[in-house]
C-alpha cells in the first residue's frame, strides 16, 4: 500500500475483522489514526485497555443512525465497512433487524462517506449473498445492490465490495464451538457431515479487502479463491489435532443452512476477471433504458458454472489439519 498518514474508519471495528486490520496497520505509517466505530462500549473498553495506543480513536454509534456514523466519518480518508448482523439463525428469526443493519446501515455508511468526501469505502459481504436462501444472505445481497447503485452516483468516493466465505476460528463460527465441545467432553454437533464450506483465515480475509482497496473501481466486487472441506472432515481434523475421542452427533440442518456455499454465481462468473488469487466482478453499468436490450443481448455461455464450495479444491482431513495448524488459535 502506497498511502501514508491517512485516517481509517472501521465500522464494526471491535469484531474479528476489525481487530485483524488493527493489528495489521497499528504500527505502520499508513494511517495516522484508526477509528473504531461500534455500538458495544464493553468491547471498545476491552480494546482500549488491551492496546493502550493513542493512534486508536473510539466512536460509540450505530450504522442504523446516520448522525452517529456521519459525525465519526468527518476527516476520514478510507472506510472498511464490517458492521453487520451475520448469524444465520438469529437473522432468520429477526429478518427486519438484519435489514435495518445490513441494508439501511450500509446506505447510511455510504451516504456519510459521500457527504464527507471519503476517498474509498470497502463493503464486506458474504458467500451467503450469492443465491441467498436465508434472511442474512438476502440482506447482504441487497446490501451489495445498495453499494453498487451508490457507486454509480458518487463523484468523490469510490465504493467497492468484497465477498468471502467462512473465516476459520472467527467469533461465532463452528471451530470455536467444536473446540468448546471437545474440551467439555461433549459430542461434536454436526448438521450434515457432507455439507461443505470454504476455508479461509482471517489474514486472507484482510488480504482480500486490501486487494480491493488497491485495485477496486466503483462497483467492483472481489472474491478470493479458497479451498473447502466437508464439515465432517473438519470435525475429524479437530479431533485428531486435539487427540480427542468425542462422539460426532448429526443433529440435522439448522434454519437457513445450505448444503454448500457459492462465492460467485454463474451469472457473475460469465463476466468475472481472473486476477490470480482473486476474481474481480465488475458492476453492471447499463442504464434503465431497457428497450435497447430487447434487440441486443449477450451470448449465452452454457459451459460456465458458478464457483462454490462443492466444485472448488476439496481438502481432506490432513489438508484441513494443515490449514488449522497455521491459525494463531492452534499456534498458541
Amino acid at each position: 500500500m502506497k498511502i501514508k498518514d491517512k485516517v481509517l474508519l472501521i465500522t464494526g471495528g471491535t469484531g474479528s475483522f476489525g481487530t485483524a486490520v488493527l493489528n495489521r496497520f497499528l504500527h505502520t505509517d499508513h494511517f495516522k489514526e484508526i477509528r473504531i466505530f461500534s455500538r458495544d462500549e464493553k468491547k471498545q473498553d476491552d480494546m482500549r485497555n488491551l492496546y493502550k495506543n493513542d493512534k486508536i480513536k473510539y466512536y460509540i454509534g450505530d450504522v442504523r443512525d446516520f448522525s452517529s456514523i456521519e459525525r465519526a466519518m468527518r476527516g476520514v480518508d478510507y472506510v472498511f465497512h464490517a458492521a453487520a448482523l451475520k448469524q444465520v439463525p438469529s437473522c432468520e428469526f429477526f429478518p427486519l433487524e438484519a435489514t435495518k443493519t445490513n441494508v439501511f446501515g450500509t446506505q447510511n455508511v455510504i451516504d456519510a462517506a459521500g457527504v464527507n468526501k471519503v476517498s474509498k469505502v470497502i463493503c464486506l459481504s458474504t458467500d451467503k449473498a450469492a443465491y441467498p436462501i436465508n434472511a442474512m444472505g438476502i440482506s447482504k445481497a441487497l446490501m451489495e445492490k445498495v453499494a453498487v447503485a451508490a457507486s454509480r452516483n458518487l463523484t468523490d468516493t469510490t465504493v467497492c465490495l468484497t465477498r468471502y466465505g467462512n473465516v476459520m476460528a472467527s467469533r461465532g463460527s463452528v471451530i470455536p464451538l467444536f473446540l468448546k465441545q471437545i474440551k467439555s467432553g461433549e459430542a461434536l454437533t454436526i448438521t450434515d457431515s457432507n455439507m461443505t464450506r470454504f476455508l479461509m483465515s482471517l489474514d486472507e480475509a484482510v488480504e482480500l479487502v486490501l486487494f480491493a482497496f488497491e485495485h477496486g473501481n466503483p462497483g467492483d466486487l472481489f472474491v478470493n479463491k479458497a479451498p473447502a472441506a466437508t464439515i465432517g472432515d473438519l470435525a475429524k481434523a479437530l479431533k485428531e489435532l486435539c487427540n480427542a475421542d468425542n462422539e460426532i452427533k448429526i443433529i440435522g440442518t439448522r434454519h437457513g443452512e445450505k448444503l454448500y456455499e457459492t462465492l460467485c454465481t454463474r451469472e457473475e462468473m460469465i463476466k468475472a476477471e481472473d486476477m490470480g488469487d482473486f476474481y474481480r466482478i465488475p458492476s453492471d453499468n447499463r442504464d434503465l433504458n431497457y428497450a435497447q436490450y430487447f434487440s441486443e443481448g449477450k451470448e449465452i455461455q452454457p459451459e460456465v458454472e458458478d464457483y462454490n464450495s462443492h466444485n472448488t479444491k476439496r481438502e481432506d482431513v490432513e489438508g484441513v489439519k494443515f490449514l488449522l495448524k497455521k491459525l494463531d488459535l492452534f499456534k498458541k
